[in-house]
């Protein structure tokens, strides 16, 4: 029997590259895709493998990062470049040169310059062969791909933002052979962990999607695995007869969680509502990365949507898992509210003397006294009733000591309107305290009313005089 001999380079085929990691980081993983996309392209066409690339595909999922660029050429085309040589009237230097570049003499062009008449050498170089540059350009961009922190994962020198445990090297049906990361590189993939084949053989680089899908139950590309768990959770969503909400940070986050998506309802005990909703949605996004459910008139309904990277006929375990998990969360959040609302916000303003707001500027009371004496001045100005406003100024950092705000710091100012209400503040003083941080960034909502944009006002203008005053002169 003859051994079947490895599939020849042809002249043009598409080129697959992918990387199999263990889960990569969730939040930098669309990142890192297009980036490691755009940097194989770039290397493509500078080693003349390809003139250019109208379009590529990009995959990343939560255990690979995966390119196919079509029509790439297996060797490179010839390019040809000058090199400027010495005057020509120098014959010895000119023969020097001639040899040195392997050329005939006469074979030299002879081009004016301010310097006068020199030398010029037209020299050819031959095009770079795919197989042997491609190993370390995917080396190279590895190295160079936006990762905030690397790891080792073996007695050698790899080094990854994840251990890498697998590589696929093809142009067409041909395997190209070596080593990235110490993994030698074959026509092999993965596929879901739990639903797919474990080891998936690449006929050809074009049939990687397809073949991951049919065989491997992996949406390898981010842009479809996104589009499909949007219309899924759309859909559960009209069939829970609620609505979603801002949605699109966590979606984003989520479909770097997957590899073939499912979306499945839950549900929580309604006394939980009693509950602030922000501090609700929050453990639910944030903690649980589930879906929270709107009434139509944007109320939080006691309901969720789970996407999950099992697809299975009788969803009741996962859904009964992922519900038990929430419950002591909503706990931890009802704990912190009711133990918060046992002391007043005016009681802990002297507390604040033991936060630091800079190491320079002093503590978070002596920045509220800052604040509370411009804010009366700003209010004076504004014909606002001054009491008012530094009422709201020497309470507005007061949050920032509550168990809430300490689990969840998005919340300072939210909170602190809450507890404000509940220790029977005025409702301006209440509104002013979670409305003085705004705007937190450009476009954001600003302050409702002249008091509330007294206390935001004079917030802001502390922290911009107490950078200039030390010279540290804020950015952006």
């Amino acid at each position: 029997m003859t051994k079947k001999k490895p599939a020849k380079a042809p002249a043009t085929a598409s080129l697959l590259v992918e990387l199999l990691t263990e889960e990569l980081p969730p939040k930098s993983l669309r990142v890192l895709g297009e980036a490691f996309a755009e940097q194989l392209v770039a290397e493509i066409v500078r080693h003349r493998l390809k003139d250019r690339v109208a379009s590529k595909q990009q995959f990343a999922t939560p255990r690979r990062l995966a390119v196919v660029i079509r029509d790439v050429r297996a060797e490179g085309l010839d390019s040809e470049h000058e090199v400027d040589g010495p005057v020509s009237s120098n014959s010895k230097a000119v023969e020097g040169f001639a040899k040195k570049h392997n050329i005939a003499p006469a074979s030299l062009e002879r081009r004016q310059t301010p310097k006068g008449e020199i030398v010029v050498a037209h020299l050819k170089m031959p095009g770079v062969k795919l197989d042997a540059v491609l190993p370390s350009i995917v080396d190279r961009i590895v190295k160079k791909l936006p990762v905030s922190k690397i790891m080792r994962w073996s007695d050698g020198d790899a080094q990854f933002v994840r251990p890498v445990h697998g590589l696929v090297l093809m142009l067409g049906r041909h395997v190209v052979s070596g080593t990235v990361l110490g993994v030698p590189a074959g026509n092999t993939t993965n596929g879901h962990r739990f639903m797919g084949a474990a080891s998936i053989r690449l006929p050809n680089a074009d049939e990687y999607e397809a073949k991951l899908l049919k065989d491997g139950r992996v949406v390898a590309d981010f842009a479809t695995r996104k589009s499909e768990i949007e219309k899924q959770l759309q859909a559960e969503a009209g069939r829970q007869k609620a609505s979603l909400g801002d949605y699109q940070d966590l979606l984003d986050e989520v479909t770097a969680l997957v590899e073939f998506p499912a979306v499945y309802a839950g549900q929580f005990d309604a006394s939980f509502l009693e509950v602030p909703h922000e501090c609700l949605i929050l453990t639910m996004r944030q903690n649980q990365k589930y879906f929270p459910l709107f009434s139509p008139d944007g109320k939080l309904l006691p309901k969720f949507l789970i996407v999950s990277n099992m697809r299975v006929d009788d969803p009741r375990p996962i859904v009964g898992g992922n519900e038990r998990v929430i419950r002591p969360r909503l706990e931890d959040a009802r704990f912190f509210f009711n133990q918060d609302r046992k002391a007043r916000l005016d009681t802990r303003v002297p507390q604040l003397a033991k936060v630091v707001f800079h190491n320079k500027l002093g503590s978070q009371l002596e920045r509220t006294e800052r604040i509370k004496l411009l804010a009366g001045e700003i209010a004076r100005a504004l014909g606002v009733d001054t009491m008012v406003a530094e009422r709201a100024a020497e309470l507005c950092k007061a949050d920032l000591l509550t168990g809430m705000v300490g689990e969840f710091p998005e919340l300072q100012g939210v909170m602190g309107r809450y507890y404000a209400l509940h220790d029977g503040e005025q409702r301006e003083v209440a509104d002013a305290i979670e409305q003085h941080y705004r705007p937190r960034f450009a476009g954001d909502k600003l302050p409702e009313g002249p008091l509330a944009s007294a206390v935001a006002l004079a917030d802001k203008l502390d922290s911009l005089a107490g950078l200039f005053s030390i010279k540290e002169l804020p950015t952006g």
